[in-house]
């Protein structure tokens, strides 16, 4: 186990001019299975008096300790082995008091967190479910580039459904790095949530960050194959537009703490979701005027489809097995996320394999154009007028 808790405190004790110093230690408590026990051990240095420490929870009936250790005076490293019983699933915190004031000092802003899961096999089961919504994920991307490759061309992938892509993903890796590495953050996460769990874990950003790569190098197709017409539209520039704008005005507030980072975090998490909304939405309607799903890779949309629902089942799996239901929306954009996918890929389902199955029979497949349609509709009118 490793140390995540150290306090010291000066004890002025005028012994020929020496001052002693008092290390105290805690160690962190590993999970633990409802009915078994654990333990996490205090390591106290240079103690000159004899002392009690008191423990106490913050949950009532979540998990049991001794009410009290006393610690002996000793110049050496003294150790105290705690042991922990666990009667019920979530996550407890073991709060430190004592009558020597001296300790008091040291101890009373002290606590230990204990992890307790109602079965361990749903702890490794909920980590599997991670890495397999985050292989389908990243894999997800692939179908689409190896597509273009082949067709050396992205006529038919939507360049609006690619710049809201891109932009909810930049904005979904500062959430994700800010939450599992910054230590701000996290502090600022576990006071809000004193009881739940970080929701971002390592794969949620992994993810991510190969997220970002994958959709600047299909963006880069973009440039170099044959795109006919197609071009971002003016809607698409002032929503990302917008999207920069507000982020760089938002990190103002949180630059003079009138909010926390945490919050101008989430910000970044509403972006992305914001994203998600929309981005599939061009590409649909682009599918629909075109009457054709060529050039848009059905495998992105089955790999897609299959992550959401084990990224979905993973949050549901963690939020039973430690009892924590807040933290399933504790992280909005991830729940999100995978409600918003799952949506959206079966009506591009619906439209691969029903609507627009055979394309040849009936219609016919073009490098559709907005503006080129409107300037045709005007014409037509034009004539009859």
């Amino acid at each position: 186990m490793t140390v995540v808790m150290k306090s010291v405190a000066l004890l002025l004790l005028v012994l020929g001019g020496s001052v002693a110093l008092v290390d105290i230690e805690f160690e962190r408590v590993g999970s633990v299975v409802v009915g078994e026990n654990t333990t996490f051990t205090i390591h106290v240095t240079n103690l000159q008096n004899t002392a009690n420490l008191m423990l106490r929870t913050k949950e009532t009936g979540r998990i049991d300790v001794p009410s009290a250790v006393w610690l002996n005076a000793s110049v050496d490293r003294v150790s105290y082995e705690i042991t922990v019983r666990a009667y019920r699933a979530g996550t407890a915190y073991i709060l430190f008091n004592s009558t020597n004031d001296d300790i008091e000092n040291i101890v009373r802003d002290k606590q230990v967190e204990v992890v307790v899961s109602r079965y361990k096999a749903l702890d490794v089961f909920g980590v599997v479910l991670g890495w397999i919504y985050f292989a389908c994920w990243s894999i997800s991307f692939y179908p689409q580039v190896i597509l273009n490759f082949r067709r050396k061309s992205v006529v038919g992938l939507n360049f609006d459904y690619l710049a809201y892509n891109i932009t909810g993903f930049l904005s979904y890796g500062l959430f994700n790095i800010g939450m599992f590495w910054i230590p701000v953050v996290k502090h600022e996460y576990k006071e809000r949530h004193p009881a739940g769990v970080n929701p971002v874990q390592l794969n949620d950003v992994v993810f991510t960050l190969h997220a970002i790569f994958i959709i600047t190098f299909t963006i880069f197709q973009c440039l170099i194959y044959e795109r006919g017409k197609q071009k971002v539209s003016w809607v698409a520039k002032v929503i990302v537009g917008l999207a920069i704008l507000f982020s760089t005005v938002t990190l103002i507030p949180a630059g003079v703490d009138k909010i926390t980072w945490l919050d101008y975090l989430y910000y970044f998490s509403y972006i992305k979701l914001g994203s998600t909304l929309i981005k599939y939405i061009p590409q649909a309607y682009y599918n629909f005027a075109r009457k054709s799903t060529s050039g848009w890779s059905i495998g992105n949309v089955l790999l897609d489809f299959s992550g959401g629902m084990f990224s979905i089942g993973q949050m549901f799996v963690l939020s039973y097995n430690h009892d924590d239901w807040k933290s399933l929306f504790g992280d909005l954009t991830k729940f999100g996320l995978g409600v918003f996918s799952i949506a959206f890929d079966c009506l591009f389902i619906t439209q691969h394999y029903c609507l627009y199955r055979h394309p040849t029979k009936g219609y016919k497949a073009i490098d559709w154009d907005e503006e080129e349609e409107k300037k045709e509709r005007k014409q037509t009118y034009q004539t009859f007028v």
